[in-house]
């Protein structure tokens, strides 16, 4: 079997012979008239006009020499069988086309349709042209790319010889459409909002921290657009929603990535309890719509996305799977040793909040399949979040969580500025103690607060994590076009 550079070297001698016979390998122009998929849909039409049209293509399949020369051009994802007959064609074009076209050429054919003795649609070519020459085979047809790493790092290859992978990064696109239909009828206006920010609040994340030469100041790219946002909410916009890249300076796994697409959506007199109710209409419409109808699948669970969704309150998930009596009065040191004792990793400085987190994702979150919002969060959960005026210890929050994996995370937006200062010296203890998940005092924004912020909730929701939902899928990476990798050496 030839190398792959034997097989590069062998393309651009035909590469060198289309220009020796002065055709351009790669012009600017095509006279394609219309796509494949278009001229099949009228080929009866052309075939009894005997129209003759221009087609274009990349080169899936090569059969027959001499003087019949059958081969397949794909475009848009559809296919097209096309003839060269020596007696048909202008002068040197079948000798041309058989010492340098390879599978993988991008070409232009100029014909008119027939039907074969095998009743296959085809198109009788009279002329063709090189448009583009590939220098590199593509995978085997019927393995693709078997290396999972290499599907990653060759996207583009992938998406070719895998059906199911270009169908799942058609629906993700679906997806974001009809999110953005859902929320423009809902009355929402759609902004942008900066992506380097002087500081990088609004989560508890760690940052990817830059520089900017001309203003000489250190920049971080977001780890979320929560804080403009709301800022927003004060110069008088009640509803706003963003779709955009975040970045998180942190691990990689199936349901990570550094950089990810965000939902945010905040809406001026809404509460996380109104927001619950749109949030799972919103959920329910994109199923239908998307899905049509189709059983939503996370493995081999199916989920049921017509029932209301269930809600439960975090301190009972933990009394429930961890079986920690009384979560919320527990101390630091009973919190340690029941993290331990389910095998949850303590850092020195883990907070309260840290700790039962953890024992949360490891022993709880797990375990809840169907649509469920978590709420009743303790206060230590979200710098941003409002107490309940029902218990002050609590926040009006809400997550949601599907198939073991957390899609939402809501609440009512804190819109005291006084305590939010409170909260942010509460973060920046935390980060002088060591822990890096921290929202730092931000005094930009505090200002803005002064200025008066209505009451509000914000929600935000994982793009990738939906569309891993609605394709079944259970790595964050086959959901991702391009995601972070390693390079190689």
């Amino acid at each position: 079997m030839a190398s792959i550079e034997e097989i590069r070297a062998e393309r651009i001698k035909k590469l060198n012979l289309l220009k020796e016979k002065g055709m351009n390998p790669y012009p600017i122009e095509s006279k394609r008239g219309m796509s494949v998929g278009d001229a099949l849909g009228s080929f009866t039409k052309f075939l009894r006009a005997k129209k003759k049209l221009t087609l274009a293509g990349r080169v899936t399949a090569v059969r027959g020499q001499g003087a019949l020369i059958f081969f397949n051009i794909q475009d848009e994802g559809v296919s097209i069988q096309g003839l060269l007959k020596k007696d048909l064609v202008k002068d040197g074009l079948q000798e041309l086309f058989q010492d340098a076209v390879d599978i993988g050429d991008f070409i232009e054919c100029t014909g008119t349709f027939f039907v074969t003795k095998r009743k296959e649609k085809t198109l009788q070519v009279k002329e063709w042209k090189m448009l583009a020459k590939s220098l590199r085979p593509l995978p085997d047809k019927w393995h693709g790319l078997q290396d999972t790493e290499e599907r990653f790092r060759r996207r583009y290859l992938d998406l070719l010889m895998s059906p199911e992978v270009r169908a799942r990064f058609e629906m993700r696109s679906k997806i974001v459409s009809e999110i953005r239909k859902f929320l423009d009828e809902a009355g929402y206006m759609e902004v942008e909002t900066p992506i380097l920010q002087s500081l990088a609040g609004g989560a508890l994340a760690e940052p990817f921290k830059t520089h900017h030469n001309a203003l000489d100041i250190d920049l971080c790219l977001r780890i979320a657009p929560e804080l403009y946002l709301k800022k927003l909410l004060v110069g008088g916009y009640p509803r706003v929603y963003e779709i955009g890249r975040n970045f998180r300076n942190e691990g990689i796994d199936t349901t990570h990535n550094p950089e990810f697409t965000m939902l945010e959506f905040y809406a001026a007199y809404e509460t996380a309890t109104t927001q619950m109710v749109f949030t799972e209409k919103m959920l329910k419409v994109l199923v239908k719509r998307v899905a049509k109808g189709v059983d939503i699948k996370v493995g081999e669970e199916k989920i049921n996305f017509v029932k209301k969704f269930t809600v439960v309150s975090f301190i009972d998930l933990l009394k429930r799977y961890a079986l920690i009596l009384d979560p919320e009065h527990a101390s630091l040191e009973e919190l340690r040793i029941s993290a331990e004792q389910l095998g949850v990793r303590v850092e020195s400085f883990d907070s309260r909040e840290k700790i039962m987190d953890n024992i949360y994702k490891k022993t709880c979150r797990p375990k809840i399949i169907q649509p469920t919002f978590i709420i009743d969060y303790p206060a230590g959960f979200s710098p941003f979040a409002k107490r309940q005026e029902k218990d002050p210890a609590l926040i009006d929050r809400f997550q949601l969580v599907v198939g073991g994996i957390e899609f939402v995370n809501a609440f009512s937006e804190l819109n005291d500025a006084g305590e939010q200062r409170l909260r942010y010296e509460e973060q920046d203890k935390k980060k002088k103690g060591g822990e890096g998940d921290v929202s730092p005092s931000d005094e930009d924004f505090l200002e803005a607060m002064e200025h008066g912020i209505p009451p509000s909730s914000g929600v935000g929701i994982g793009i990738d994590r939906v569309v891993m939902l609605l394709t079944n899928t259970r790595n964050i990476r086959e959901v991702v076009l391009f995601p972070t990798m390693r390079p190689k050496d």
